[in-house]
């Protein structure tokens, strides 16, 4: 049995048995049955008296100043769960997580780390104001991080004015604080959830944007006379030209970045002010979504199970870019990836490594295109295969031939409906009947906003628009917290629009029907459309209809 905290502190002199008893009368008083060493630190004890004292009541260590960290060992643990729980992690070891606790009776958070992480435990004691103000210290030291390295590049800068010269411009790129600075940017980009970085040089500015659940937000703005600094930093992780900033260039930079492995996409344009940067970032480590995460009821999922699982024919996806086309292809490949079906993919570039399929990344350079490769991976003896992008006659005509001789085929086209897909490719110069004979759906996609868990609220603003959509259920809205950085919304997840081919639309083909006459007939015949099925997911208490109405079009 431990000693009694009560008993301890009288013993280290800290308090008097007066002081001890007018404690004990108050907790027992108390409604809440608080804990005694609470009610001493309010009457007159110490806050490292009492860490002292539970120190001694549990065998636990006294937390060293030296032992506070600049920086948390892990970026997975999450800000809410460690204030909530009074926990500060300090440093690993040898697979042994020293942390910091404020209650030894606390357990279940310790056991929840050692589980989700696999350190085994070494606690040490602090008061609870040491480690909320330690911690807050660290999670707002992103600002400041970014506030340091901004002052350092200014030292650099200071001795170096913005220059042409490729020497300079090189040196400058691995200054310390430049260094720094472009590693938070990615670093903080990976932690806010962002899928892009925009770095946008104005005349008197150089802007920081990013971009989460589609949505642009300001993130940074840094001074105009590092705008050469920060490009060449850039271009030099992307094996770019540094010296050549008249023509725009695409690279590529894999590293870790708040602890994962990203793989990131650079594409620089030269503009007036100095060259727009924009980097797509991928997580390496992310798992696959399967098509009912990213957003298909059982209705819309049977029907496009039966597609997908056709031994041939074509199915494209459609929709602008950013709507999640190469999601929904990756999870339907994964979906009937089997021992028995070798599956080939041509992309630009492959995002995420498959297993069991082969994937060829486009290398227009080599002259390793989506038309010559596909001409090539039909003599492989695929039953499936996957081009990342139709984008001309040629690749089109190849991915037919392909469909009419036993396989399956899927591709994507950047067409705002799924009957505008039928007459993109006619309009490629696609013979119809070609068209008419091969293709076996067409599914266009919009990704809408997931309301934010955390504040969601009943939305009481848009009573005009539920009558207009004669919606009949309580709608709802996020309004705004630290977990979705106040927009509402945290995450997306798809709306889709399903156009099966069957007979009649096939006859519709072959006529020659503009796509407005395609759409009424699917519609007709029990098509839902994009926004229909985001209407579906608006009653759901999954998104917004403000969401829905930005992303979709009229219906006419």
């Amino acid at each position: 049995m431990h000693k009694r905290i009560g008993e301890i502190l009288v013993g280290l002199g800290y308090i008097t048995e007066d002081i001890l008893q007018k404690a004990l009368e108050l907790q027992e008083k108390s409604v809440e049955k608080r804990r005694l060493g609470e009610i001493l630190a309010e009457m007159a004890l110490k806050e490292d008296e009492l860490v002292q004292a539970l120190s001694i009541q549990f065998n636990i260590p006294v937390l060293s100043k030296d032992d506070l960290p600049e920086t948390l060992p892990s970026d997975r643990f999450s800000q809410e769960f460690l204030k909530e729980n009074l926990l500060l992690p300090l440093r690993v070891e040898d697979n042994e997580l020293l942390i910091a606790i404020a209650d030894p009776l606390n357990i279940q958070p310790l056991e929840a780390i050692e589980a989700a992480f696999g350190y085994d435990i070494k606690p040490v004691l602090a008061h609870r104001s040491v480690i909320l103000s330690h911690l807050n210290r660290l999670f707002a030291s992103r600002e400041a991080r970014i506030k340091k390295a901004l002052d350092d590049v200014q030292e650099d800068l200071s001795m170096v004015e913005a220059t042409r010269e490729l020497d300079e411009l090189t040196g400058l790129a691995q200054e310390k604080g430049i260094v720094q600075l472009v590693n938070l940017l990615i670093e903080n980009a990976v932690r806010d959830r962002a899928s892009d970085i925009h770095v946008e040089p104005e005349e008197d500015l150089l802007r920081v944007r990013y971009r989460i659940d589609g949505i642009l937000y300001d993130k940074e703005v840094i001074p105009v006379n590092m705008t050469p600094a920060v490009t060449s930093r850039i271009k030099l992780l992307a094996n770019m030209n540094i010296a050549e900033r008249r023509l725009p260039q695409d690279g590529r930079i894999r590293g870790f970045f708040a602890g994962k492995e990203i793989d990131i996409r650079v594409s620089t344009i030269p503009t007036v002010h100095g060259e727009g940067i924009v980097m797509r970032l991928l997580d390496r480590a992310a798992a696959f979504i399967s098509l009912e995460e990213i957003g298909f009821d059982e209705e819309l999922l049977g029907e496009y199970n039966q597609l997908i699982h056709r031994p041939y024919g074509m199915l494209l996806i459609t929709g602008p870019t950013g709507s999640g086309k190469s999601t929904t292809l990756y999870a339907s490949l994964d979906r009937i990836n089997s021992p028995e079906k070798k599956i080939i993919t041509i992309e630009e570039p492959v995002e995420y490594v498959m297993k069991g399929i082969n994937q060829i990344n486009v290398q227009p350079k080599i002259g390793l295109t989506f038309a010559n490769g596909l001409r090539h991976i039909v003599r492989q003896d695929p039953d499936v295969i996957m081009v990342g992008e139709i984008r001309d006659l040629e690749t089109a005509g190849i991915a037919i031939h392909a469909a009419l001789t036993g396989h399956l085929l899927f591709s994507t086209l950047h067409t705002n409906d799924a009957p505008g897909a039928i007459t993109r490719l006619m309009d490629m110069g696609v013979e119809n009947y070609l068209v008419s004979s091969t293709l076996i759906g067409v599914m266009a996609q919009r990704l809408v906003r997931r309301i934010c868990n955390h504040c969601r609220a009943e939305d009481r603003k848009n009573r005009e628009l539920v009558q207009e959509f004669g919606i009949d259920v309580p709608l709802y809205r996020g309004n705004g917290c630290e977990h979705c950085s106040n927009t509402g919304y945290m995450g997306r997840i798809a709306i889709f629009e399903l156009l099966t081919i069957n007979d009649e639309i096939r006859e519709m083909i072959m006529d020659k029907a503009t796509a407005r006459e395609l759409r009424q007939k699917a519609v007709q015949q029990g098509m839902r459309t994009l926004r229909e099925d985001g209407l579906i997911k608006v009653k759901k208490g999954i998104t917004t209809i403000d969401e829905v109405l930005r992303v979709t079009q009229v219906e006419l």
